[in-house]
């Protein structure tokens, strides 16, 4: 069970450094002039997204769940984690549905816009999922 927990970090850890990276993407895609550079940034974020952050996401969750069957675990901080990992996943597919938008030259949000949801959604819910993980408080 130690190379599954192994595994699931893992693939947690490569889709937050997606989430957290894809936001940062997006501002210097807004702030990029050129055709050049604009249709290299629609492929990064391509990349980024299809390539190594869903496939993370839907592993981590897939681990995730299998440890949740071995161990039986339980308790009123699980259910809260899940509920907050249900959030990042909703966040990861907004996301995509930013990146649809630059993709289709949809783009209606600032530089400012994206460096906000850079760090804002993201950073406290990991916070607070590694704390409920840790501490167990109820």
């Amino acid at each position: 069970m130690l190379w599954v927990k192994a595994l699931h970090i893992v693939f947690m850890v490569t889709w937050f450094a997606g989430l957290f990276y894809l936001p940062r993407l997006y501002v210097y895609h807004v702030l990029a002039e050129d055709r050049t550079s604009i249709e290299r940034f629609k492929v990064m974020e391509r990349k980024l997204y299809f390539g190594i952050m869903t496939p993370s996401m839907v592993l981590t969750a897939i681990f995730g769940f299998w440890l949740w069957l071995g161990y039986g675990i339980t308790g009123g901080w699980l259910m809260a984690k899940l509920a907050l990992v249900a959030v990042l996943i909703v966040h990861h597919f907004w996301l995509g549905k930013l990146m649809r938008d630059f993709r289709d030259d949809r783009n209606r949000h600032g530089h400012v816009f994206y460096r906000w949801i850079n760090e804002i959604p993201a950073a406290p819910i990991l916070l607070v999922v590694v704390i409920l993980v840790v501490v167990k408080p109820f």
